[in-house]
């Protein structure tokens, strides 16, 4: 069996004395792994770097065996972003939730689209934040954990909408909140696509997506990908040096 395709790099790690086993977020067939023959020599690992766009060749004697990639470099993003920490940081954290949030071989077109466009925004604009908070809100939507921000869960208003549901992740209005707005998250504005979102607001909203991802995951927040966390932190060290200057 064989199929072309084309995506982008998610992990590699060494198979044997001189293989590489690397997964890949493909356009048509989802998340795959594929042994790369010489993929642990120093001259492949350039190529072989998270981040990196690939035109990719699969092929096993049978659909279900690991399989051997043939891989072509579309794109290398990780040579724009060697000075960049936090856009490394971006890029290792997609790809991270990535992994552990995605099923093998199940395609998500859309959500392969939308994270291409994520990574060549962190390669070439400083403005990317706001759009991985969206790649967080789409991933949870894609997994059947999206959010519902349009009314209020409990008036059906949709003005003054302040609060979301931690158990529904639906949006609540401060007057349907009442006595339990101890007991909801706050929803920031950048979360309905609202205002101008500032790294603040963003990070907020962070620890909203953070809530249901972990629920999604069946994990404590604290244990979701260390390199999610990384991100949050590079975030706030970016946030707190904006404002001292």
């Amino acid at each position: 069996m064989d199929w072309s395709d084309s995506g982008t790099i998610l992990a590699t790690r060494r198979h044997g004395e001189n293989a590489a086993l690397v997964e890949v977020f493909t356009l048509h067939h989802g998340r795959h792994a594929g042994i790369v023959r010489g993929g642990a020599g120093r001259r492949r690992a350039p190529e072989l770097q998270p981040g990196t766009r690939v035109a990719v060749s699969w092929r096993a004697r049978l659909s279900e065996h690991l399989g051997a990639f043939t891989l072509e470099t579309e794109r290398s993003r990780a040579a724009l972003l060697m000075q960049d920490r936090l856009g490394l940081a971006g890029v290792s954290a997609i790809c991270a939730l990535s992994l552990a949030a995605l099923p093998e071989r199940a395609p998500y077109p859309d959500l392969q689209a939308q994270t291409e466009t994520l990574f060549d925004l962190i390669a070439h604009t400083p403005a990317w934040p706001l759009a991985y908070l969206q790649w967080e809100m789409r991933l949870l939507e894609t997994m059947g954990f999206g959010l519902d921000l349009s009314v209020c869960a409990v008036t059906g208003t949709a003005e003054d909408l302040t609060y979301i549901s931690p158990k529904t992740g639906r949006a609540v209005s401060r007057a349907g909140a009442g006595e339990w707005a101890d007991r909801l998250l706050p929803l920031p504005e950048c979360l309905r696509g609202l205002g101008p979102a500032p790294d603040d607001e963003i990070l907020q909203a962070l620890q909203v997506t953070g809530q249901f991802l972990a629920r999604y995951l069946d994990l404590p927040i604290e244990d979701l990908p260390a390199a999610r966390g990384r991100l949050i932190a590079a975030l706030e060290r970016h946030s707190a040096a904006v404002k001292s200057n």
